[in-house]
């Protein structure tokens, strides 16, 4: 098997107005990726990632109700199963982002990891859930009124092509997770996100970076672009892209336009920066006790 790996990862803009209903908003979107979802496969993706969310606006700029009929079941709802057939008809390892409903009530920020020929792998449910204000009065990333915070630990998927970890937008703020999936066994970590100018922009091109020089893996980094009606909560900057394990960027997308961003990574790479910088050789967990403690 080769050591090189192609990654398609997409960034789109939003073409419904949040009023629409919630049925609009899904198909419209899902028919959108489905056509970037070939254009990638085309220019020879083996491993393919949505935005957060991806089939429809991001939504927790306001709290409503109404937002929660988007859920569906993970992985016996219609989206993934569609997903899974595309993944096979494909060849490719497919990231979907998607809103998961369990049972009654319960919510959570997940992403499915489907296998190059349909399987469903498993899922990754986002550990860290913000709430807080930004841009125009009442708007906000309120994500703790939709998502339960993740209780699925940080698993790493082996698929075809890579093994495979997935991190979702403010997960990213924290590098405990970002180790335990390098812990894991992750070549590469997927971190598709929902994030605004303004606000975390000077960070998007640092700490993703920093995980993959710490951890010895590429991290691929997805968001959404434009600006999304009613909310107006700010700009979707795009920017998409591949870095590997020298912190170095492969590849990387627009700030304001839907893109197939096409980068490649080399698995022979991470071996090579593993043996020069031995981080997980040297770590000292016996001494990091307090990190788990509740402290203030």
């Amino acid at each position: 098997m080769s050591s090189k790996v192609t990654i398609g990862l997409i960034q789109a803009s939003n073409d419904v107005h949040g009023d629409e209903s919630v049925a609009v908003h899904k198909e419209k979107a899902i028919e959108k990726h489905l056509l970037l979802v070939r254009e990638a496969a085309s220019k020879g993706a083996q491993i393919i990632c949505l935005q957060e969310i991806f089939y429809g606006p991001y939504f927790c700029a306001e709290q409503s109700t109404k937002w929660y009929e988007s859920a569906e079941e993970v992985p016996n709802g219609p989206t993934i199963q569609l997903f899974q057939e595309v993944a096979k008809e494909l060849g490719t390892v497919m990231i979907v982002p998607v809103y998961e409903r369990v049972g009654i009530g319960t919510y959570y920020n997940t992403a499915a990891v489907i296998d190059a020929d349909g399987t469903y792998l498993g899922k990754y449910r986002k550990q860290h859930i913000p709430h807080v204000g930004v841009g125009n009065e009442g708007c906000g990333f309120w994500e703790k009124f939709y998502f339960k915070p993740g209780n699925l630990g940080y698993p790493v998927f082996d698929t075809a092509f890579a093994k495979v970890g997935v991190y979702i937008c403010y997960d990213r703020h924290f590098p405990e997770g970002a180790r335990l999936l390098g812990l894991n066994g992750a070549e590469i970590v997927f971190n598709p996100s929902a994030t605004v100018a303004g606000l975390s922009e000077y960070l998007w091109k640092l700490e993703q970076p920093a995980h993959a020089v710490a951890n010895g893996y590429y991290v691929a980094a997805i968001n959404r672009v434009g600006v999304e009606e009613p909310w107006n909560m700010g700009e979707f900057y795009g920017q998409s892209y591949l870095v590997d394990p020298r912190g170095r960027f492969v590849a990387m997308g627009s700030r304001d336009k839907d893109e197939v961003v096409i980068a490649e990574m080399d698995k022979n790479l991470i071996h090579e920066v593993r043996d020069l910088w031995q981080f997980y050789r040297d770590r000292r967990p016996e001494t990091y006790g307090d990190m788990v403690e509740l402290l203030p």
